[in-house]
């Protein structure tokens, strides 16, 4: 049986999840066809996208509403990142995928809040959930990269 390499001593004595195929993911929560993870502390945009690559995941990439309303109920009151930016054309907005540009099976759904994205100072280039609005269908955020929030990987059948 595979176990994912994480922090033991964050999650030794969290419940195990296990999936069809009998891999073990210790700390992270299986939603239709993905595993995803949670973190525990706060990074950069690039360093919370380099620690879902460290874990064989991504940032995670928003495919559906179900998908969306998922995300936003498990991350309980935390901001978290998304694989969401606008880093190398300014208004053109790419996700990320295992590490590469890309786009989600559902590109031109998203779901802003009222206003967003507003590029406030002209350096707001990455995305996030953020939970000062209560419905998550309108809860993306543009913000600085450099802010320092939570952050969820997501490992896809492709990548297990």
């Amino acid at each position: 049986m595979q176990t994912m390499d994480i922090d033991k001593d964050t999650y030794a004595n969290k419940p195990r999840k296990k999936d069809y195929i009998g891999v073990t993911f210790s700390g992270w929560q299986k939603f239709e066809s993905s595993w995803y993870y949670l973190s525990t502390e706060k990074k950069s945009w690039t360093e919370s996208r380099q620690d879902c690559l460290k874990r064989g995941a991504h940032l995670v990439i928003i495919n559906s509403k179900k998908e969306q309303e998922f995300i936003h109920k498990w991350s309980g009151c935390l901001d978290i990142y998304l694989g969401f930016h606008d880093t190398n054309t300014e208004g053109v907005w790419e996700w990320i995928n295992d590490g590469a540009l890309g786009q989600s099976s559902a590109p031109g759904t998203t779901y802003w809040r009222d206003g967003e994205p507003n590029d406030e100072h002209q350096i707001e280039d990455c995305a996030h959930i953020s939970k000062k609005v209560s419905d998550p269908l309108k809860s993306w955020n543009d913000v600085p990269c450099t802010t320092t929030l939570h952050w969820m990987c997501e490992k896809t059948p492709s990548t297990l």
